[in-house]
């Protein structure tokens, strides 16, 4: 029994870990307490294991390295605190309160119009916060009401709500994006290189379901009724407005091509987008007339987080910055912002600290536990059994695919992205690399997949924000007077089902259509590390050592042409170098082991005669 059980460790080790988290231990303590059970279980049984247990007490002494190179140390992990404080302060400033409310009135004329505008700034508050909290809670605050307001479905409200908030973790500046780069050793910035495009996708096909929907349940989502557009029309004005600042932009770019080359083209939307700004902030103040009202809102309140998504972004994409650094300077950037509309207040700072800090330590304090259960896993060769568990699955890459989707899938009910991210996602790599899987794709393969860990009726993370949110009791409208009636939590658990549906097809689509995340390698010539060949010049010998023509200008040991041959093989007698080298005189031609000559003296001038 003992035998069976020392040779059996890694299974064993690793149900009782997820029999722990079931259990509802948290997760850091579970991951620790589980290393060190096991441990000191797999140091007894080590005689008994046949070899596949490598645990001895000695081995306890690498703890605090990998607690400090592995984890404190981890510069990669420093992007966190700073996207989640810049994303904390700019659901402070109400930057989504101002989004959502723009954009509402620019799609209200159609049917769908407010869920088209959920959508939108979902992915756009992706784009600067990259918190799912943040986006659930301030669109479940602001649109909510709204959209019932106006005779919205209550689960197509609440299920585009939920939905788009969680648009913030596959589009970057995603913090799950930067763990999984980091769990994966592999660049965040080539992470939200390859993520970029999937998460456009995916919100195309969150509106491509409003529209079906529009289309065939239009009582569904209906259009604003007149009165509640405040702004009027004006979108003509707003589409000449935009025109004329893609014509300064081009003019820009081809003004700045000949000093800037491939810089031109972005400093030349950066003159554009300036330029359009300035005008409507204009406008607006001196009431000139030149734009609509619609036109000078939509300018003035899109263009401060598109700048700041450039900023942190488009750095990082053009390699100016890290990603450490674009989240320094996004942090700095919702400062400003925050500032300029007012609402940068010591209560605001103080609660995006907190909120930092804490969300810090518990990546942290999850990243110390899995360092002592990996010591213990590794010891049992734990990683050796999944791999070989893994990539003996029938159907080779594919079915490692579907097999380790359909396991994310089913954990994602229990788990939360960290606890996959920090338990599974280790375990999986090395059998995608021996598979010969690209690990960018995989990443993001399972980012997608993770999202659904947010959406997962009973337990999605996204469904419980947007509960704490929506209205348990009927109450009175503040606009129409009229009483209306609550969100149930089943309407809300309706509403996230297609949505669920949804990823399930976006995460086909990522595995039939790699070419969407591989563009991060970028179109030029592929080099294989295999193919790559040194010369090194050699040491002594005919053609090239040293001191032979085309070596490096000494002379030879020895003083022949041929080296000195030993006398015998025995260690007994002093070493040989050969006799001296003979000088010779120096030949005619560009000899670099002798010293230069710069030919007889110029003789010397004559002498002028003397003067009569």
């Amino acid at each position: 029994m003992m035998e069976f059980i020392a040779q059996n460790m890694a299974p064993i080790m690793f149900f009782s870990l997820i029999i722990f988290l079931l259990i509802g231990y948290p997760v850091a303590f579970a991951l620790a307490a589980n290393g060190l059970l096991f441990f000191f279980i797999g140091v007894e049984l080590a005689p008994l294991s046949n070899g596949s247990i490598n645990l001895s007490w000695p081995l306890l002494y690498a703890l605090p390295e990998r607690f400090y190179g592995g984890v404190m140390a981890n510069e990669t992990l420093l992007a966190i605190p700073f996207f989640t404080f810049m994303g904390i302060v700019l659901e402070r400033s109400g930057m989504a309160e101002d989004l959502l409310d723009t954009i509402g009135q620019l799609f209200g004329p159609i049917r769908g119009g407010l869920a088209y505008a959920v959508i939108f700034v979902g992915a756009l508050l992706a784009a600067t916060t990259g918190v799912v909290a943040a986006s659930v809670i301030a669109m479940g605050l602001i649109s909510l009401p709204i959209m019932l307001r106006y005779g919205y479905d209550r689960r197509v409200a609440s299920g585009v709500i939920a939905a788009s908030g969680t648009l913030a973790q596959i589009i970057p500046p995603s913090l799950v994006l930067i763990v999984l780069a980091d769990q994966l050793g592999r660049s965040v910035g080539d992470m939200y290189k390859g993520a970029l495009i999937p998460g456009l996708i995916l919100t195309g096909i969150y509106m491509s379901y409003i529209l079906l929907m529009s289309i065939i349940r239009p009582k569904s989502m209906p259009a604003l009724p007149l009165e509640a557009r405040t702004l009027g029309s004006g979108v003509t004005s707003l589409i000449i407005a935009l025109l004329v600042a893609g014509g300064i932009a081009y003019g820009a770019h081809v003004w700045l091509s000949p000093t800037h080359g491939d810089n031109a083209d972005i400093l030349g939307a950066a003159v554009g987008t300036i330029v359009i700004y300035v005008v409507a902030i204009a406008d607006r103040s001196m009431k000139l007339g030149m734009m609509s009202r619609l036109a000078q809102q939509v300018i003035i309140v899109l263009i401060p987080p598109l700048a700041l998504i450039f900023l942190v972004l488009g750095t990082i994409f053009l390699g100016i910055a890290t990603p450490t650094e674009g989240g320094a300077m996004g942090a700095v950037g919702a400062l400003i912002m925050a500032a300029a509309k007012g609402r940068l207040t010591l209560d605001v700072i103080k609660q995006a600290l907190a909120s930092t800090t804490r969300l810090s330590a518990f990546v942290m304090f999850i990243l110390i536990g899995a360092r002592v259960f990996s010591l213990t896993f590794y010891g049992v060769n734990g990683h050796i059994w999944v791999e070989h568990l893994l990539t003996s699955l029938p159907g080779g890459e594919v079915g490692f695919l579907i097999a380790v989707n359909i396991l994310v899938f089913l954990l994602a009910f229990f788990l939360d992205f960290f606890e996959l991210a920090f338990i599974i996602v280790p375990l999986l790599a090395p059998a995608a690399t021996a598979l010969g899987i690209d690990l960018i794709w995989f990443g993001v393969l399972l980012g997608v997949n993770m999202q659904t860990s947010f959406m997962h009726p009973p337990f999605g993370f996204a469904l419980f924000y947007l509960r704490s949110v929506a209205a348990r009791a009927p109450y009175i409208d503040k606009v129409t007077g009229r009483q209306t009636a609550p969100v149930t939590t089943g309407q809300i658990y309706w509403g996230a089902v297609p949505f669920v549906c949804i990823q399930v097809i976006m995460v086909a689509l990522v595995i039939t259509f790699p070419g969407m995340v591989m563009h991060y390698k970028g179109s030029g010539p592929v080099v294989d590390p295999n193919t790559i060949k040194i010369e090194v010049p050699g040491f002594g010998g005919q053609g090239g050592g040293l001191g032979a023509p085309g070596g490096l200008g000494l002379p030879p040991l020895g003083g022949g042409s041929q080296p000195a041959q030993p006398s015998g093989n025995g260690l007994s007698s002093p070493p040989s170098f050969g006799a001296p080298a003979q000088p010779t005189q120096p030949a005619p031609s560009n000899d670099l082991t002798q010293p230069p000559s710069f030919g007889t003296p110029a003789p010397a001038p004559a002498q002028p005669a003397p003067a009569q």
